[in-house]
């Protein structure tokens, strides 16, 4: 408690009496006149420093023990507020409790006041003490001195701690005054005391104060010290700031223990000191020893882990399922906030959850008898367990995620998931006396449940969504997956055929049930003699292909045949068979119902349609897996389809269908050819049908109805995308005559079609009919169909197919539609930069164009700059520009292509007021002027010399509103660089003298400046010439000018400096960039180092790899010192409010804009 001593300090006084001076005698102070004080009162009257007091206690123990230790007693005991004074004969002669029960007895119990007491409602709320304290410590845990910041964060913590306790106090003293005042208040009129009520009210009023107070206090501890230190570069400080929030925690759980305190602890679980992780283990200890505390604890974790840690997540539920064990402490609605989960995308999160629904709902089995035989199907103890697993998937109303929940009790579960004798039982047998049968809906939920246990027996591993990636299985595991497949082999290839014969005119549940063929040991219908079971199954398909019309259930029964018809074992040939005989009738049925019903024409009943229909359905079901090329389908579903252009009257889904077949009839001849087996003649044929069948989707285009318009467009761009140049590649040089490129006219018909209903608004999609407008499912699909019709015409664009510059109708409509296809276009953008950068620049400054075309037909050339459509068109620019990233050498010549473009755009056309008005297109400048910053410096004033080139002398003195963007844009390309800083007059008169320029041999660079003035690559020079060289024609509006650009001389010399426009950069800041590819051979020449200066996270595009914002680990370290992200954390600087408030940080329900790097650096502080 006490150090030592200081050496070399003379002794104040003597042993016993007689001692001179300043010093102390007996243990009692003498100092100016005061005698035998007693230490409290000198502590107390705080005259003297507090370290001289204690040297002077320490030589006064030295001295005489006990003495010294009766005056250090007498402190303790006064410091409680005890009027008593322990004597030296009390000391010597009595037993440390009789002298407790003698100084108890002379304590003053009326009074509840004493020094600590009296600081704490006193000192603390003079708003002077506290807040000098806090502030300066606050200071000094800022400071730059280790010594400083560890002293002063241990300090303002444990100064916390006190708060807290205060805070505490405060809190149960204002419940008993709020209840001792009810109370009052509550009592009968004549016995009310008015002076109580009185009392008590200005009671909690006072304490109201106080605790608003202590509240603020404790902000500024918390926000000020720790919210830095907390993850200080030293471990010992971040020890103290998580050993001390656990304090809090547990001292005041009402007010600290929630995810807004919890994460800090979660955070630190991370540290690289062992010491601090260590921290937070005891930290949440004494949190988990505590039964109350730990179940808050475990929701809190629960509930905050939803959105920022799976992990946490996953022990949270582990500790609620441990919990179960003990008592039913958990309600109904607590576990209901657990049993959702096990339909979580995480797995660790449903598994655990799936262990704590098992274990609740499953745990409780019916006890068997011993020596009593194994009860099996729905008499099993299973029975009733599987029951309520499908009363609970019905309850969750989550029905398309059975698969979900099988996975999450696959784990716990597997013994009662694969009951599936108990489960074929339940669906064919009947029910027992007495016992409720299963309603319907229970039993299609029931073989759905049935179907996913069957998927995750055969092929152990999670379904889609849930995977993260496949996992080598063990031996043990491989024998479990052959022993269940043989099993369920057995059991299904007999009850499969009647339970087709149950349920078959069910579409659901014959759709699951048809599936399960798919997972079976096809061996086992020979090894097992089970060959009479498979006829059956075969004839059960035959019957639900000749009953059902449902594309769904047509589609499963193909699947089945195509499972079946597996040459590798010996059931194949009695597969193939049944399957021949089925498509020849069917074949041979569409054939004759075709011919009759194209005779009878404008005759046709809809019963004859309705034949041709369901018949070419189910063509079309068995075309999509099994090659029907032996049938010449082609012939008559061009048939058909021709005659449904001419009369314009085929019903539409007949036209769908024969579109599908006629389409799945083309990709079975390509898998033909590119097998290399087919002879020429096929070839020819197959491109012959292929062009036929493409001009057929072409002139469906225009047809009336919406759905076969989009049909044939789906059709269409699959097939240009199958047979454009990619298909030669990999060795396939034989498929080059199938090649396809599609005319303009069809570009023209593409395009048009997607702007015309894909770009639409939500009222004007007319999809929705039958009063479904305002159907949220409906309006789902539509919106979904339109992705897929846009992301159908996207593949054209990324592949080359059709022309990149269509794409600017595309990317002009990013704005507009950013929350329905946002992610789609930029996605697209994206792929184009990376196939040529230059024509994706001047698509995008095209869809800028045509924006601005069009806001001038709507608004006419005297528009107002400020109005919405102009400020949407320049916003648009800078998400364009954004999308560029940072390396301004990789996109040199994109950038210097798009102004070049821009400039010539804005200078077209010419104003109709004569020579002395601007263009008409001028404030197009406005919004080039967004690109300027992409631009090397060197090459703004490449730019700003073309510009130039369209200038008059008289534009460059003007000044009025209409001149602005002109302005505005040549002050941009003119910042940054000190060459570039010249007036608008010398702009223009240093025409003349920059060719004058070229001619002069630059001086030799000194040693001074050889290191700023570097050259770029030739191959980067040549390319930059060649896109400054297309556009030396001479301007319409303007007399030939003096050539001013250097990019016009003789691409074999390279650019000098003069050109350039290499700034020197200071000494520290020239990195130069070496091209690895062509440095060994000039390595005479360095690429332009970039200017780091203007390098900064705002520019970050997310377009390419490489450019992805770097976000720093929230966990300072030993190495280094990090930048507190907290300060620009709503959340982690938030006030605490005593009575505990549940403050959450508010989560924005709009999408962020992603090419906007500020919603960028949000989302990456967030996640942190």
């Amino acid at each position: 408690m006490f150090q030592g001593g200081k050496k070399g300090k003379k002794a104040a006084g003597e042993k016993g009496k007689g001692g001179k001076g300043a010093g102390r005698i007996n243990g009692h102070h003498q100092e100016n006149g005061m005698e035998n004080m007693m230490l409290f009162e000198v502590v107390r009257l705080g005259r003297s420093a507090m370290q001289s007091v204690v040297d002077d206690w320490i030589e006064s123990y030295k001295h005489d023990r006990d003495v010294a230790l009766l005056d250090l007693i007498n402190f303790f005991i006064q410091c409680s507020g005890c009027k008593g004074v322990v004597s030296g004969e009390m000391f010597r002669n009595m037993q440390n409790s009789e002298i407790i029960r003698r100084m108890t007895e002379e304590f003053d119990e009326d009074s509840g006041d004493y020094p600590l007491t009296i600081c704490q409602y006193s000192i603390i709320y003079d708003e002077y003490m506290m807040d000098t304290v806090i502030s300066l410590l606050t200071g000094l845990s800022d400071s730059q001195v280790r010594a400083f910041r560890h002293t002063s964060t241990l300090a303002a913590m444990k100064l916390m701690t006190a708060l807290v306790n205060v805070a505490l106090n405060l809190s149960i003293n204002m419940d008993n005054t709020q209840r001792q005042y009810e109370a009052e208040r509550n009592k009968i009129v004549a016995k009310r005391a008015n002076d109580r009520l009185e009392l008590l009210l200005q009671k909690r009023k006072e304490l109201q104060e106080n605790q608003d107070e202590i509240e603020n206090m404790m902000n500024a501890i918390f926000k000020g010290v720790f919210v830095h230190r907390y993850r200080d570069a030293i471990a010992e400080i971040r020890a103290i700031c998580i050993e001390e929030i656990g304090v809090w925690m547990k001292l005041y759980s009402d007010a600290f223990l929630n995810d807004s305190y919890l994460k800090y602890v979660g955070w630190t679980m991370h540290d690289k000191q062992g010491e601090v992780r260590l921290k937070c283990l005891t930290a949440l200890q004494g949190l988990y020893y505590n039964r109350e505390l730990n179940l808050q604890l475990c929701f809190t974790l629960l509930d905050s882990s939803k959105h920022w840690e799976y992990d946490v997540a996953v022990q949270a539920i582990k500790l609620l399922t441990l919990v179960l064990n003990t008592d039913e402490v958990l309600t109904p609605e607590d576990c209901e906030s657990v049993y959702h989960l096990v339909y979580s995308a995480h797995r660790p999160v449903a598994i655990a959850a799936g262990e704590f629904l098992f274990k609740k709902l499953f745990s409780q089995r019916e006890p068997e008898e011993e020596g009593a035989p194994k009860r099996r199907g729905r008499q099993s103890p299973n029975a009733n367990l599987i029951k309520t697993t499908v009363f609970f998937f019905l309850e969750s109303e989550l029905h398309e995620h059975a698969a979900y929940l099988v996975d999450s009790l696959w784990e716990c579960g597997a013994e009662l998931l694969k009951d599936w004798e108990c489960m074929i039982s339940l669906l064919l047998d009947d029910p027992l006396p007495g016992e409720e049968a299963l309603t319907d809906r229970q039993e299609t939920a029931l073989i759905e449940i049935m179907l996913c246990t069957v998927r995750q027996a055969a092929e152990c591993h999670p379904p889609v969504g849930r995977g993260t990636g496949k996992r080598v299985m063990t031996a043990k595991e491989k024998k479990t997956q052959l022993d269940d497949r043989t099993r369920m082999t057995e059991l299904f290839a007999v009850a499969l055929p009647p339970l087709l014969a149950k349920y078959a005119v069910d579409a659901e549940k014959v759709t699951n049930l048809l599936q399960l063929p798919q997972y079976f040991d096809l061996e086992i219908y020979t090894t097992g003699r089970l060959e009479k079971h498979l006829e059956s199954l075969l004839r059960q398909i035959r019957e639900i292909v000749e009953k059902h019309t449902d594309t769904e259930v047509l589609e499963v029964c193909s699947k089945t045949y195509h499972a079946l018809c597996n040459e590798e074992f010996t059931i194949f040939n009695r597969v193939d068979i049944a399957r021949s005989q089925l498509l020849d009738e069917l074949v041979d049925k569409f054939n004759r119902l075709l011919e009759d019903f194209l005779q009878e024409g404008e005759e046709a009943d809809e019963d004859d349609a309705y034949q041709v229909l369901s018949t070419l359905k189910r063509i079309t079901a068995f075309h999509n897996a099994h090659d029907l090329s032996g049938w010449d389908l082609f012939t008559s579903n061009f048939k058909l389809l021709n005659t449904g252009i001419e009369n314009g009257d085929m019903p539409e889904q007949i036209v769908i269908h024969s579109l599908q077949c006629t389409h799945y009839v083309i990709l079975w001849h390509l898998a033909k050819s590119s097998e290399g087996s087919s002879r020429k003649d096929d070839m020819v044929t197959l491109r012959k049908q292929m062009r036929a069948f493409c001009m057929m989707c072409q002139r469906y285009l225009t047809n009336v109805n919406t759905a076969v318009k989009e049909q044939a467009f789906t059709i269409l761009c699959d097939l240009l995308l199958i047979f454009s140049h990619q298909m030669v590649s990999g060795g396939r040089e034989h498929l080059e005559p199938l090649v396809y490129s599609p005319e303009d006219s069809l570009q023209s018909e593409l395009l048009s079609f997607i702007l015309n209903h894909v770009f639409i608004d939500q009222d004007d999609d007319t999809n929705s009919t039958d009063g479904q407008q305002d159907d949220e499912a409906v309006k789902i699909e539509a919106l979904h169909k339109r992705r897929n019709l846009l992301a159908a015409y996207c593949k054209l664009i990324i592949y080359c197919v059709v022309d990149m510059k269509t794409g600017a109708d595309i990317f002009k409509q990013y704005m507009r539609y950013y929350n329905d296809y946002g992610d789609i276009i930029k996605e697209t953008m994206s792929k184009t930069r990376q196939i040529d950068k230059i024509q994706c620049a001047k698509t995008l400054i095209l869809s800028l164009q045509q924006l601005f075309n069009e806001m001038l037909s709507e608004l006419g050339h005297g528009f107002d700059r400020s109005s919405s459509s102009f400020c949407g068109i320049k916003e648009l620019a800078r998400r364009f520009s954004l999308t560029f990233g940072l390396d301004q050498v990789k996109t040199r010549d994109a950038i210097a292509m798009l102004h070049k473009d821009g400039i010539e755009f804005a200078f077209k056309d010419p104003s109709t007021h004569g020579d002395g008005g601007p263009p008409l297109n001028l404030a197009f400048l406005d919004i080039l002027s967004e690109f300027s910053s992409k631009l090397m410096r060197q090459d703004k004033r490449t730019v700003h010399m073309y510009l130039e080139r369209f200038m008059t002398f008289q534009m460059a003195l003007q000044r009025e509103d209409c001149w602005l963007p002109l302005i505005s844009y040549r002050n941009s390309l003119q910042a940054g660089g000190d060459d570039d800083t010249m007036s608008v007059m010398s702009g223009y008169s240093s025409r003349g003298s920059s060719i004058r320029s070229k001619k002069i041999k630059p001086p030799a660079a000194t040693a001074g400046t050889s290191a700023a003035k570097r050259k770029l690559p030739e191959e980067e020079s040549s390319s930059s010439s060649e896109v400054w060289q297309q556009s030396m024609q001479t301007p319409v509006m303007l007399p030939s000018p003096h050539l001013t650009s250097t990019a016009m001389r003789d691409p074999k010399r390279g650019r000098d400096d003069s050109f350039m426009g290499v700034y020197p950069l200071p000494h520290d800041q020239q990195q130069p960039h070496q091209h690895p590819q062509h440095h060994q051979q000039t390595p005479q020449h360095h690429q332009t180092p970039m200017d780091y200066k203007y390098v900064c996270r705002r520019g970050t595009g997310l377009m390419e790899e490489d450019e992805e914002p770097i976000v720093e680990d929230v966990m300072m370290s030993s190495e280094g010192r990090m930048d507190d992200l907290n300060e620009g954390m709503d959340f982690d600087t938030m006030d605490i409010d005593l009575p505990p408030s549940k403050n959450r940080r508010e989560r924005s329900e709009l999408k962020p804009d992603y090419f906007d790097p500020a919603s960028i650096m949000d989302e990456s502080g967030s996640s942190v």
